[in-house]
């Protein structure tokens, strides 16, 4: 059961393995999108298809003909990734191994919605995937195996992703024989650390420049591809958008947002504590390009603020 491309990872390996028969992949249905509002099916939903893999896509988990289809199929084992919707305690207990989750985070670090994001956007030294027996809670579940992965600073949440999803589906795969042989106990989450990774909204992408400058480096690691670091240049009739991809720390100082140098090296802009050189940027509208580049378009001066 998977929905997002987190889940193609898992899909790719658990189907290609001699030690597993894949009977169904569930998926959410096609949703509309882009400008036309095309029905558009998910990345698993994709992979399944090329896989020769039958796919259900019920509206809602609890839709009693789909967990009639589920019992149908009297699996031994659920592999929940990134799915989207809560299970009922139904599903929870139809299959005889009961329901496993790739999880991208240490739990009970990060519980919920997006771990990779906030894991980055707080600085974390590691990060890496719990593979849990599912419960009713949320992420709540006891864990079989963990794997650990180095958060670099050419890190970003794409990235960092697409690793956590290949970690996770190889121990997926190597952990499952073992615990369906009665070789694993899964083990009680630990009472203490647990955290909450809330869902990413477009308006954490803001830059505040109040923050000290690693802390915005962190956030515009952790919000790339989305919704991206963005800000806004004080400017009349209205402030202009700007979105920052790619920037350095430097050791300046100066009121929080201010601009403190602008050279072919870079856009140095003033933090909460030391400063930022931003490399990258894009216009709204326009095309990601070097600070060099932007400059040569578009004029600013020592002195300009973002807010």
């Amino acid at each position: 059961m998977g929905t997002a491309e987190l889940s193609c990872a898992s899909l790719e390996k658990i189907s290609s393995d001699k030690n597993f028969s894949v009977l169904a992949v569930v998926t959410q249905p096609d949703k509309p999108k882009g400008r036309d509002l095309k029905l558009t099916p998910s990345s698993v939903k994709i992979l399944a298809e090329k896989l020769n893999l039958p796919v259900l896509q019920p509206l809602k988990a609890r839709d009693e003909k789909f967990i009639a289809e589920l019992r149908e199929l009297k699996p031994d084992l659920i592999v929940v990734v990134a799915y989207g919707q809560i299970l009922p305690q139904t599903i929870l207990d139809l299959p005889h191994f009961g329901c496993l989750n790739v999880h991208t985070s240490l739990l009970p670090k990060y519980r919920g919605a997006a771990p990779i994001q906030w894991a980055i956007a707080d600085g974390e030294p590691e990060t890496g995937v719990t593979i849990m027996k599912m419960d009713a809670g949320l992420d709540t579940g006891a864990i079989l195996s963990t794997r650990r992965t180095p958060i670099l600073a050419t890190d970003d949440s794409q990235v960092l992703h697409d690793r956590l999803a290949q970690l996770g589906a190889e121990l997926l795969a190597e952990i499952i024989p073992n615990y369906v042989a009665g070789k694993i106990t899964p083990q009680p989450q630990p009472a203490e650390g647990s955290t909450y990774a809330a869902k990413i909204k477009k308006e954490d992408g803001r830059i505040d420049w109040n923050l000290p400058a690693q802390k915005i480096w962190n956030r515009l690691r952790a919000f790339t591809p989305w919704p991206g670091a963005f800000t806004f240049l004080k400017s009349e009739p209205k402030p202009q958008l700007l979105k920052i991809w790619k920037v350095e720390i430097v050791e300046k100082s100066g009121i929080a947002g201010t601009i403190l140098a602008v050279d072919k090296t870079g856009i140095v802009v003033s933090c909460g504590a030391s400063a930022l050189r931003i490399l990258e940027l894009q216009r709204e509208g326009g095309r990601r390009m070097s600070a060099a580049d932007f400059l040569v378009g578009f004029a600013l001066r020592v002195g300009d603020k973002f807010e």
